[in-house]
């Protein structure tokens, strides 16, 4: 009995290494995941309300980043790629964000409301706010 669970043992603490280096998906890695999210809530508050304007050259350059972030910490580009392409993440971010645009009073029979939200980000500065700019 013994000899079992120290072989047991013996086994757990040689795969051990293996278990602690494996990646987390990029969904579960906040300072990718949280970037993108408010990149796509700004790109759809530019969407809907004419009176404000996506930075669009700055979340570019903060997309570049976020790949070259997720590349130095070991992500090929195939699984940034899968993860970018995913409609399982697509469809998770996109209720994230109109769960976000509720919260806030944003309707989409209500471009206006759109504009209300865009604007209180924008004079907060906030993560989303960066990307925004009114006209």
């Amino acid at each position: 009995m013994l000899n079992r669970l120290t072989m047991s043992l013996a086994a757990l603490a040689a795969v051990a290494p293996v278990f602690a280096h494996a990646k987390q998906p990029l969904s579960e890695v906040p300072e990718i995941d949280d970037a993108l999210y408010y990149i796509a809530v700004a790109k759809e508050i530019d969407d809907y309300c004419d009176r404000i304007d996506g930075r669009r050259l700055k979340a570019l350059g903060v997309i570049w980043n976020l790949k070259s972030k997720a590349n130095d910490m070991g992500y090929s580009d195939d699984e940034i790629r899968a993860y970018i392409d995913s409609d399982v993440e697509k469809a998770r971010m996109r209720a994230r964000g109109e769960a976000y645009l509720a919260a806030n009073g944003v309707s989409y029979e209500k471009p206006e409301s759109f504009c209300a939200l865009g604007r209180a980000e924008i004079d907060r500065n906030s993560a989303i706010g960066v990307y925004l700019r009114a006209n």
